[in-house]
C-alpha cells in the first residue's frame, strides 16, 4: 500500500459492526479513504481490517449516541453503514474530525448571526439538558481539591448542545451558554469558569474547554450517582478517598499506548493519562464501559527510560514494532509500554521525567 499521502494515524476504539463490542484499531486517514488494521502481538497487521470510502460520508462530531463514551466521532458511508469511533482526548477527535471540509465551513459563519428559532426558549433547551436518558450527562469533577458531584464542563455543554441540534457550531453554542449563564439557569463553579466570568466581555463569559466547570442553579436530584458509587465495591472508606485522591490531580497528558501485560505478556492498547498533584499514571481498558482505570501508579522515584530498537530488550515478549520505553516504579514493578512513533515516546518520557 501506499502510504505517502497518510494525512493522519493513530489508534481509535471501533465499535463492531456485528457484535457492537468495542476494539482498539490503528486507523489511517488518507484523501479518500480511512484504513484500519488490527493489532497482533504488539504489531499492526500487514494489511488492512477494513476500509471506510469517505466520499459522500456524512460525519457527526461531536456524537452522543452513547452515555460513557463521550469522544465519539460518527461517520455515515454512502451506502449507510454507520461507523463509530473513540478518541483518547476533545483535542485528539476534533483533530481526526477537521479532515472534513463541511466543518470548517460551519465555523465561518457570521460570528454574532445567532438567533434561537421563535419555537424554541432557554427553558426548553433546560428541560431536554435535565432529560435522563438524552440529557447531558452530570458527573463529578474535581477543581483544586473541591469536588462538584452533580457538573458538567463548558466542552461537554457544547458537545451537547450541537448534537442535539440546538445549534451548528462550537461559537453559536457558546454564545448560547453564556446566555444561560446571563438569565441564570446554569452557573459557573470552580476557578476557571468563575475567573472568565469576571473578566470576559459576554461573548468571552462562557469557556468551551474541558477544564471549566458548569452547574445548574436549581440543583437536580439523580439517583444514578449512588448506583455508581455501589458498583465499586470499594472495601473501606479509606480506599475510596485515596481512589478520589490519585484521581484528583490536573491531566497533563493523555493518549493511547500499546502495553505489555504483567502476567500474560500480551500486548494491549490501554488509554494512559498522566496527572500531576498528585503524581500518578493510570491506565484504561478503551474496550470497556466504564470510566475507572485497570491500573496505575505514583510516579514519585519512578525510573524512566527508552529501550533501544535493536533486538528484543530482556523482559519483553511478541514481535513487537519499536519505540518501547520502560517505567519501573518505586516498588521496582516493571512496566514495557509502546508508543506509536519515536516522537511519542520521547514526548511520554519528557512529561513523566518531570514529575518523577
Amino acid at each position: 500500500q501506499d502510504m505517502s499521502g497518510v494525512l493522519k494515524e493513530g489508534f481509535l476504539i471501533k465499535r463492531g459492526h456485528i457484535v457492537h463490542n468495542w476494539k482498539a484499531r490503528w486507523f489511517v486517514l488518507l484523501q479518500d479513504k480511512l484504513l484500519y488494521y488490527k493489532l497482533n502481538g504488539g504489531r499492526k497487521e500487514h494489511s488492512p481490517k477494513g476500509r471506510i470510502i469517505l466520499d459522500g460520508c456524512v460525519i457527526t462530531c461531536p456524537c452522543l449516541e452513547y452515555e460513557n463514551r463521550q469522544l465519539v466521532i460518527k461517520l455515515k458511508t454512502k451506502t449507510n453503514t454507520e461507523y463509530f469511533l473513540e478518541s483518547c482526548s476533545r483535542e485528539e477527535r476534533d483533530s481526526w474530525a477537521a479532515g472534513h471540509p463541511a466543518q470548517a465551513q460551519q465555523l465561518h459563519r457570521m460570528k454574532n448571526s445567532f438567533k434561537l428559532p421563535s419555537n424554541i426558549s432557554l427553558n426548553h433547551i433546560v428541560d431536554k439538558m435535565h432529560d435522563n436518558s438524552n440529557g447531558i450527562k452530570l458527573t463529578p469533577n474535581t477543581e483544586q481539591g473541591n469536588t462538584y458531584k452533580e457538573s458538567f464542563t463548558g466542552s461537554a455543554l457544547v458537545d451537547w448542545l450541537i448534537s442535539s441540534n440546538f445549534v451548528a457550531s462550537r461559537y453559536e453554542a457558546g454564545t448560547l451558554s453564556s446566555m444561560l449563564i446571563d438569565e441564570n439557569f446554569i452557573k459557573p463553579v470552580g476557578a476557571r469558569s468563575t475567573e472568565a466570568m469576571r473578566n470576559g466581555d459576554l461573548s468571552e463569559q462562557f469557556l468551551d474547554d474541558s477544564t471549566a466547570l458548569y452547574m445548574f442553579t436549581f440543583p437536580v436530584t439523580t439517583f444514578f450517582h449512588l448506583a455508581e458509587s455501589s458498583k465499586r465495591k470499594l472495601s473501606s472508606k479509606e480506599e475510596l478517598s485515596l481512589h478520589i485522591l490519585e484521581l484528583s490531580g490536573t491531566i497533563i497528558k493523555q493518549g493511547y499506548l500499546v502495553k505489555q501485560g504483567h502476567k500474560r505478556k500480551n500486548w494491549k492498547v490501554r488509554r494512559f493519562v498522566l496527572r500531576a498533584d498528585p503524581a500518578f499514571l493510570h491506565y484504561y481498558d478503551p474496550t470497556k464501559e466504564e470510566n475507572r482505570p485497570v491500573g496505575g501508579f505514583s510516579l514519585r522515584g519512578c525510573l524512566v527510560s527508552a529501550l533501544e530498537d535493536n533486538g528484543v530488550p530482556s523482559g519483553v515478549k511478541g514481535n513487537v514494532q519499536g519505540n518501547l520505553f520502560k517505567i519501573i516504579t518505586k516498588n521496582d514493578i516493571h512496566y514495557y509500554i509502546q508508543a506509536s512513533s519515536k516522537a511519542e515516546r520521547a514526548q511520554w518520557i519528557e512529561a513523566i521525567k518531570r514529575l518523577t
